[in-house]
């Protein structure tokens, strides 16, 4: 039973990782590209580590499976928080198909149409 879950986790992760790799080549802009990059990559990678832990015997490999996935949840939203605001910053973001812009008082952008009530 537990090789079917493990072997289910595997290949869910896996294709979560391939779906967002293929969202990273098709997705228009830097925002979608940027989410394509974190939520099913990050997911894909937990749940493959998931499964190598059930797979696994010895305790010393579980500690460096759950350091990983740890680092993995830690720096996934931080790097594209980062890319994004410098995307941001260096103009690569349409603004006006934001629906919202919480940095446009800061970086003295435009804040978008719909923020301010617009249809």
């Amino acid at each position: 039973m537990i090789d079917i879950l493990a072997g289910a986790c595997l290949l869910l992760g896996s294709m979560l990782a391939l779906i967002a790799g293929i969202g990273l080549v098709r997705f228009p802009d830097v925002l979608t590209r940027m989410h394509a990059a974190t939520k099913p990559q990050s997911l894909g990678i937990l749940l493959v580590l998931l499964g190598l832990a059930l797979r696994v015997e010895d305790r010393s490999s579980l500690t460096v499976i759950a350091l990983a996935a740890i680092f993995q949840l830690v720096t996934a939203p931080v790097s594209a928080h980062m890319l994004g605001r410098a995307a941001l910053r260096a103009g690569h973001i349409d603004r006006t198909r934001l629906t919202r812009d919480d940095l446009a008082e800061q970086d003295g952008g435009t804040s978008s149409s719909r923020e301010k009530g617009a249809p």
